[in-house]
């Protein structure tokens, strides 16, 4: 299986369509097209469905696209680390980031290193702990921001010197508002919104069984997107302070949870790793930044 067979296949799929996909690749569609079989054949599974003017992914086209997305990213990196291995004046890091105010202390590691390495260029990706630990052990990620204690059997770490701390988002109008903090009970009758992540492992740490009676009605990966819905009047967010920024202008308020509820953040990343020289900085900024801190 050819790295350029898989770009092929990835830009045939993003187009849904070998004509728009073979005039971007720069090849004729009878080229594309051949090539395309030929890998359905090698894998032994049809990837496509072919309309009169389209195509579309079948069930194996869509398992292969995701992964495909990542060699594709890992051959992208390794030509990239090649090509920056003897220079520091540019390179390009890529880290994975839990939603939090934390990431500020990134920010301040990245702005460090910008004075004296501009040509840097970084790729920030926001996801889970699951989605982030796959992307760094495959080799897509450098670094990695995580809201989670870490497998120490695959990865090294730094502690955050700060943490978390979990509340309720709420519109200004809420009954709930008036409340100071906000317990279990207060919740029961609300639907609410939370990321898959936390229901497994914050809500059972903050009030045990009791979060079999929540009602979760959504799950969000992204805070900005739950803050549409609560907006909204669909129900009410648990996620960190200070991620959306509030004010006498925003609709919506933030309460916190009583007992109190924090979460702590690790800077992680794969155990051997070899770093290019441009992360390899950037890690060293990061550890500088965050002894400051924690002093």
């Amino acid at each position: 299986m050819e790295i350029r067979v898989l770009r092929y296949f990835l830009e045939t799929a993003r187009e849904g369509s070998m004509t728009r996909a073979a005039e971007r690749l720069h090849v004729t569609q009878p080229t594309l097209s051949r090539q395309i079989r030929d890998l359905e054949e090698e894998l032994g599974k049809p990837l496509f469905v072919r309309h009169n003017t389209s195509v579309s992914l079948t069930d194996e086209g869509m398992i292969l696209r995701k992964r495909a997305e990542d060699l594709l990213s890992i051959a992208d990196k390794i030509e990239n680390e090649f090509q920056t291995m003897d220079e520091i004046a540019g390179g390009h890091i890529s880290i994975g980031c839990a939603e939090s105010y934390l990431i500020g202390y990134l920010a301040e590691a990245i702005r460090n290193l910008n004075q004296k390495h501009p040509g840097i260029h970084y790729s920030i990706i926001s996801g889970g702990t699951e989605q982030v630990d796959e992307k760094l052990i495959n080799g897509v990620l450098d670094l990695a921001f995580i809201v989670e204690p870490p497998d120490l059997s695959r990865f090294n770490y730094l502690e955050v010197p700060s943490s978390d701390t979990w509340g309720v988002l709420m519109p200004k109008d809420c009954p709930l508002a008036e409340k100071k903090s906000i317990t279990v009970d207060d919740l029961l009758s609300y639907p609410l919104f939370i990321s898959e992540q936390s229901v497994r492992a914050d809500l059972p740490r903050w009030c045990g069984e009791k979060a079999e009676s929540l009602h979760i009605t959504a799950n969000f990966n992204l805070v900005n997107n739950m803050a549409l819905f609560v907006r909204s009047g669909l129900g009410l967010g648990l996620t960190f302070d200070r991620i959306i920024e509030l004010n006498e202008k925003n609709t919506l308020v933030f309460r916190p949870l009583y007992p109190r509820l924090e979460t702590r953040m690790y800077v992680i990343w794969k155990k051997y790793q070899v770093f290019t020289p441009a992360a390899s900085l950037l890690l060293s900024e990061l550890k500088a930044v965050l002894t400051s801190h924690s002093s």
